[in-house]
This record gives structure tokens, C-alpha cells and sequence, in this order.
């Protein structure tokens, strides 16, 4: 059943796609130090607020109307999410070089890890054969746009909004994809 999809146009390959990047970030910053674990902190970051607004704002709906049970699925994923972002927000307050933010990365990434494997398990997987392809593909094209309006690093003295629209705590991220997926953003 999982590899029906095999043409990676779909959003279901893409977000699966997206799932194995958040690992070789997590790989990334547990192996770096100082400016670089920096970096790549942010970069994780910022793909984690994309992927799960994307998730909030186009799956997630989806498979609430589509799946049998889908609203129990779709609980125990954001109670999943939800255990996450507070475990991001303790990071968020470490020294990247502590010994307790490597403490608390694992942690975040075993949750993280587990909160992917059970969505395309349950979720994502499920819908693949639920949804016709056309629908599956105009999610990807929703998903993709939050994506390709976040910046991969922070540009501290750039004005726009499209430059600026991931720069800061998780929770910031979240709200500003969240205004890209629904066309708040205003011109910069």
C-alpha cells in the first residue's frame, strides 16, 4: 500500500518526502556545533513549521471528512504535535552547545519521528487511496507554496515579507505560514 504513489507528484509523496528531510535535520544538528547547529536548529525549525501548517491547514481537514474515524485520527496526531511544539519551545531556550539541548533534541526527535511514522501510517497513507489524484495533487500545490515562500536561512535586515516570514521562535514560524497557506500576507 505504501509505495502506490511512486510518482512523487502527489502531496501524500511530497510530506512523506518532507518526513525524511526532518530526519537528515535532526542528523544535522545532533553531529554540528556552535554557528553550523545554529543553522541548522533554524533550518529544522522552519521546515517543522511549514510541514505542520501545511498538515493543520490542507490534511489534516481532508482526512477529518474523508477517513472512517477520521476525527479520532486527527486528535491523537495534534495531540502529538501539540507535545512536540512544547518541547520546541524549551529548546528554543537552550545554548545549541548544552548538554541539555542535546538532551531535549532527542526527545523532540524520537516524538517527531514516532508523530510522522503514525501519520502516513494512518493518515497520510489512508488518504492516498481515498482521495482521487486530482485532489491529491492540488493539496501538493498548496502544500509546496508555504514552502517555497519561507526563507531556507535568516535575513536579518531584509524588509520583505517573503524574507522575513520564518525568522524568529517556532510559534512565530507557525502564524506566518499559517498567513501564507490562507493569502494573509501583505506585500512588502
Amino acid at each position: 500500500m505504501g509505495k502506490m504513489m511512486g510518482n512523487g507528484s502527489d502531496v501524500v509523496s511530497f510530506l512523506k518526502e518532507q518526513h525524511e528531510q526532518i530526519k537528515t535535520l535532526f542528523g544535522t544538528v545532533a553531529a554540528t556545533r556552535g554557528k553550523e547547529r545554529a543553522n541548522a536548529f533554524y533550518a529544522l525549525r522552519r521546515l517543522l513549521a511549514v510541514h505542520e501548517t501545511a498538515e493543520e491547514e490542507i490534511i489534516h481537514p481532508a482526512a477529518r471528512r474523508a477517513l472512517p474515524q477520521g476525527e479520532a485520527v486527527i486528535e491523537a496526531r495534534l495531540r502529538e504535535e501539540k507535545q512536540a511544539k512544547k518541547i520546541l519551545v524549551e529548546l528554543e531556550k537552550l545554548d545549541v552547545d548544552s548538554p541539555a539541548f542535546e538532551s531535549q533534541l532527542r526527545t523532540l526527535e524520537l516524538a517527531v519521528v514516532a508523530h510522522a511514522d503514525a501519520e502516513e501510517r494512518e493518515e497520510l497513507e489512508r488518504l492516498a487511496v481515498t482521495l482521487e489524484p486530482a485532489r491529491l495533487d492540488r493539496m501538493r500545490r498548496a502544500t509546496e507554496l508555504a514552502e517555497l515562500m519561507a526563507p531556507t536561512r535568516p535575513h536579518p535586515g531584509v524588509e520583505s515579507a517573503a524574507a522575513n516570514l520564518l525568522i524568529g521562535p517556532f510559534a512565530s514560524m507557525l502564524d506566518r505560514a499559517r498567513d501564507v497557506l490562507s493569502g494573509k500576507t501583505g506585500k512588502a
